[in-house]
């Protein structure tokens, strides 16, 4: 049977019940209805269901059994709206919920903080949540309260604020000077969660920043880097990725940090070795590996000597690749062949123009301009000439 509609009249008239049983049931309801379920999620946005559960949120009493019952399902179900979905995160912050999510992070009921914590952080996966502005001191003391936190959900959000919001070189700067390099660095030690969100921040306030480079690498004598290096060695593809992307923020950042051979030819091995991930890790793979050789010769020549053009072909023999990883490879190959003839020879070696040809009329607008680029930097080659 076809899914039924949900009705506008009952679950807004049951969310907005004075009964507390009534109102509970009616929110978990929703919750149960739209986790995983975009078609859902954006079915009740447009019965008006997020304002309804804010303000649910926004009254009851966190001190009380009952009301801390409510905010812990109603966050829930705001966090769940914005999760992966624009739209739900433009409905969730047009409720006017967010001060009120921050609001009860400082309250004493432990389930309450969590709720909330993981709401925001739902929002702040989104390139439209609150910019976090660093100048403003009660901001830095909020931020690095929620980085020295036990809880993995406020260091979590902590991290997640850092990666939305640090955007200029001054804001690298404050976050830097203010200590929160070491409160990031504990979490490299933590859960799956809590490394991959500290990398993720690290590569974030690091990214061409020569001096809080110079900075990290002195921290605690070197055991931050070398522990970013051996997070590369770990079983989680996702957290390699995240470690090789630090690590490369840091190299292209500073000349006199991460420029032994060994870690060298290591990162392209391993950005080699993530491409055949299957799914996201795969994909954002090869944009790590394009950031990797851009504009180096040395690294160039490094990629050459571990095949890595024979590699990305074998990769574009799939028919079935997903544009993004298409896109991806066609940049790499561009980057990996802009210096080298060695690199555009055996490009041209292998056959890849039949396929890059091929692209120039993909349906997407990014593969097609990733193949030009790959078309323009292959062009130069001797062999494309005679």
């Amino acid at each position: 049977m076809p899914a039924t509609r949900p009705s506008s009249d009952q679950i807004l008239h049951r969310l907005s019940s004075s009964e507390y049983e009534i109102k509970l049931k009616a929110i978990r309801e929703v919750k149960n209805q739209i986790i995983g379920n975009r078609t859902k999620k954006l079915s009740y946005i447009k019965l008006g269901v997020a304002p309804a559960v804010a303000v649910a949120l926004a009254e009851a009493n966190a001190d009380s059994d009952s009301g801390a019952n409510l905010i812990v399902q109603s966050a829930a179900v705001l966090g769940s709206f914005a999760c992966g979905v624009d739209e739900g995160v433009h409905a969730v912050l047009d409720t006017g919920a967010f001060p009120h999510l921050i609001r009860l992070l400082s309250v004493a009921d432990e389930k309450v903080v969590d709720a909330a914590a993981r709401s925001l952080r739902m929002i702040y996966q989104s390139k439209l949540a609150p910019k976090f502005d660093f100048h403003k001191e009660e901001n830095m003391d909020f931020l690095l309260s929620l980085l020295r936190s036990e809880n993995e959900n406020l260091t979590g959000l902590g991290a997640g604020i850092v990666i939305h919001s640090c955007q200029t070189r001054d804001e690298q700067n404050i976050l830097s000077d203010a200590g929160s390099l070491e409160k990031l660095i504990s979490g490299l030690d933590g859960s799956i969660s809590q490394r991959d969100a500290s990398l993720e921040s690290i590569a974030t306030i690091l990214k061409k920043n020569p001096g809080a480079v110079a900075k990290f690498a002195e921290l605690q004598n070197g055991r931050a880097l070398r522990s970013v290096i051996e997070l590369t060695k770990d079983r989680h593809s996702r957290t390699r990725l995240l470690a090789c992307l630090c690590l490369i923020c840091i190299k292209n950042s500073s000349s006199r940090v991460l420029q032994d051979i060994a870690i060298k030819t290591k990162l392209i091995y391993i950005l080699l070795e993530l491409l055949d991930d299957s799914g996201q890790v795969g994909e954002e793979a090869s944009f790590a590996f394009s950031s990797l050789v851009a504009g180096k010769e040395d690294m160039q020549k490094l990629a050459f000597e571990a095949n890595a053009i024979d590699k990305f072909y074998n990769h574009l023999q799939n028919c079935d690749l997903h544009p993004k990883r298409l896109e991806g490879i066609f940049l790499a190959l561009a980057d990996l062949c802009s210096k080298l003839e060695c690199c555009r020879a055996r490009f041209m070696s292998l056959q890849v123009l039949n396929l890059l040809i091929n692209a120039l009329t993909h349906d997407e607008a990014n593969v097609r301009t990733a193949a030009c680029i790959c078309l323009k930097t292959v062009s130069r080659s001797i062999k494309v000439i005679s």
